[in-house]
């Protein structure tokens, strides 16, 4: 019984995750700055992944045919779920900095600009 409604919860994060994959897609294609695409990428890489590794990990660990390899292969789709949803929002940033130090794409409208306050721009 806990193990067929840890298994349906498996399925719904599975589904989830893409679901917000296709809200991630959408927002790439109508949002018009680099900014906000990099933020609808960033959103679908974080939550359409992380979400269905996780779901995956549930589902393995209900899998009694896997035998001891479903806890291997649980435990190695939580570890790297965790590991996207630490990188991911780092790696974001880091292409939004280096975007905006080489004047590529400027946000619009601009309200503060923190990083050109601190190059004494």
């Amino acid at each position: 019984m806990i193990e067929e409604l840890v298994r349906y919860v498996g399925l719904v994060l599975v589904v989830a995750g893409c679901l917000v994959n296709l809200i991630g897609a959408i927002g790439l294609n109508r949002f018009k700055n680099f900014y906000l695409r990099l933020h609808a990428a960033t959103v679908s890489t974080i939550g359409g992944t992380f979400y269905p590794l996780v779901g995956l990990a549930l589902i393995s660990l209900t899998m009694s045919e896997l035998g001891e390899l479903r806890f291997f292969m649980g435990g190695s789709l939580v570890v790297a779920a965790f590991i996207l949803l630490m990188l991911a929002p780092a790696g974001s940033h880091a292409l939004a900095r280096a975007t905006h130090r080489a004047k590529i794409s400027k946000p619009e409208p601009v309200i503060a600009d923190h990083l050109a306050e601190d190059r004494g721009g």
